[in-house]
């Protein structure tokens, strides 16, 4: 049984609240049952200095979790004066995940960035931020085609993303932070609307598993990325 009485193929109680900041071009908050990630996107007339003079656009993201996202106050990264190596990792999935449905020529030069805010944590902070991270650039891109600064959509594709591990013995679906805490294997999917594999991380955290276990990971994730999907067209519909 799982800690919260789901089944193994059962994702969290999953919301997304469109335009959830009035200051942004696109926003979205998404709930994967306890985890809360706000996500922004923004329009910036500039691009990396590789894409200067290029014609061409480009979507990047950052990270970070609020002080009290977690059980006990965290310090922030910039009292620190730099980012852990989690958040670097994180945000560089998130931008890799978006940049991969979407044509950098039809955004003209300039940049969209996605700001993915932990307000809550309780497991899976990466893939609700990759998967409410889609919404807030969807919805920054109509603002962007609605005041006419491009002309056509230049997202090719949904994304979405979850986690997936083997916890007592079973895969399981969607992990939340009791399961990911002491799962013997632990992994993220990140997938396009239409089945394309975008990325795979995948850790054994105890003994190694099998190539049957991985495959029923995989299984697990295609279905719930389909329902993650759906949710995403519902919420833009």
């Amino acid at each position: 049984m799982r800690p919260s009485n789901r089944e193994k193929a059962q994702l969290r109680d999953v919301s997304f609240e469109m335009g959830a900041i009035k200051n942004a071009e696109g926003s979205c908050m998404a709930k994967f049952g306890d985890t809360h990630v706000l996500c922004t996107a923004s329009v910036e007339d500039r691009v990396p200095p590789f894409l200067r003079n290029s014609g061409q656009g480009w979507v990047t993201a950052e990270y970070g979790m609020l002080p009290r996202s977690t059980n006990s106050r965290m310090r922030r990264e910039a009292r620190e004066g730099k980012q852990s190596g989690r958040t670097q990792e994180i945000q560089r999935l998130v931008g890799r995940s978006l940049r991969a449905v979407v044509d950098m020529g039809q955004l003209g030069e300039r940049q969209i960035v996605v700001d993915c805010d932990v307000i809550q944590a309780d497991g899976g902070t990466r893939t609700a931020a990759i998967t409410g991270g889609w919404l807030a650039l969807y919805e920054c891109v109509e603002f962007l085609r609605s005041t006419e600064l491009i002309k056509s959509n230049p997202i090719t594709d949904h994304v979405a993303a979850i986690s997936c591990g083997i916890y007592a013995g079973a895969a399981v679906l969607d992990l939340d932070y009791a399961e990911d805490s002491s799962a013997e294997t632990d992994a993220n999917f990140v997938m396009t609307g239409a089945g394309g594999l975008v990325e795979i991380q995948a850790t054994a955290e105890q003994d190694p598993f099998s190539e049957s276990q991985f495959s029923e990971l995989l299984g697990l994730a295609k279905d719930g990325i389909a329902q993650l999907v759906q949710m995403q067209k519902a919420a833009i519909a």
